[in-house]
């Protein structure tokens, strides 16, 4: 009987053991520096059975609504000063675009399938590329035709990544946003919907200590 071997064997099957299991472990996942976000609203439509035994809250079926989506790339701080003072308040964000792209990568998007009233213009519903012209207390919410490209392709003249190219000669709408401090910082670039009603709500915003609105109702078509 080999006592060294009995005596060293365990070591070696823990030993063995570990490098199965650390051979066995997937390659760590890259993520993206920016990951893809959206917000949604669903709006225009009725409750029905209210009360009824559904799997949602209240009970009852939301029907006749339309939707209405924002998809962007959605950044975080981490720790810069996103939007600078003085002469130089904004220009960061650009990147050397003539607009900030409100978002990372992929221009950010609007889909609605509804007719929206923002300001003193109408976006009819359909798909657009949406974006944000930042000076100083004075931002300006920018609804475009431009169509978006999904990669980079710096040869494709017909659409934009981001908001390099851009032209305001497809733009549908422009109209003032309303900016407010907050008390809390907030690490991602997000855009969501505030103050939904039946018939319209507000668009927002928000990064670090900054909210930016637009409201909007809903056109007809519903």
């Amino acid at each position: 009987m080999n006592v060294r071997s009995n005596l060293t064997w365990p070591a070696v099957a823990c030993a063995c053991a570990v490098i199965v299991c650390v051979a066995a472990l997937p390659a760590q996942e890259k993520r993206a520096l920016s990951p893809r976000g959206s917000a949604a609203a669903h709006v225009g439509g009725t409750w029905t059975n209210v009360g009824s035994r559904t799997f949602v809250v209240g009970g009852g079926t939301y029907e006749g609504a339309k939707w209405i989506e924002i998809t962007s790339g959605r950044p975080l701080k981490r720790g810069r000063d996103l939007f600078g003072t003085g002469a130089e308040y904004g220009k960061g964000l650009l990147i050397g675009a003539p607009l900030w792209r409100a978002g990372a990568d992929v221009s950010t998007q609007l889909k609605s399938e509804v007719p929206l009233k923002i300001g003193t213009g109408t976006v009819p519903a359909g798909d657009y590329t949406l974006f944000i012209d930042v000076k100083p207390n004075d931002w300006t919410f920018v609804v475009s035709r431009w169509p978006a490209q999904q990669t980079y392709d710096p040869n494709n003249k017909t659409a934009l990544w981001g908001a390099y190219g851009y032209t305001p000669d497809k733009d549908v709408l422009r109209a003032k946003m309303k900016l407010e401090t907050l008390a809390h910082s907030h690490e991602e670039l997000t855009w969501e919907f505030l103050d939904v009603t039946k018939t319209g709500g507000n668009i927002a915003i928000t990064w670090d200590k900054t909210l930016a609105t637009v409201p909007f109702t809903i056109g007809s078509g519903t």
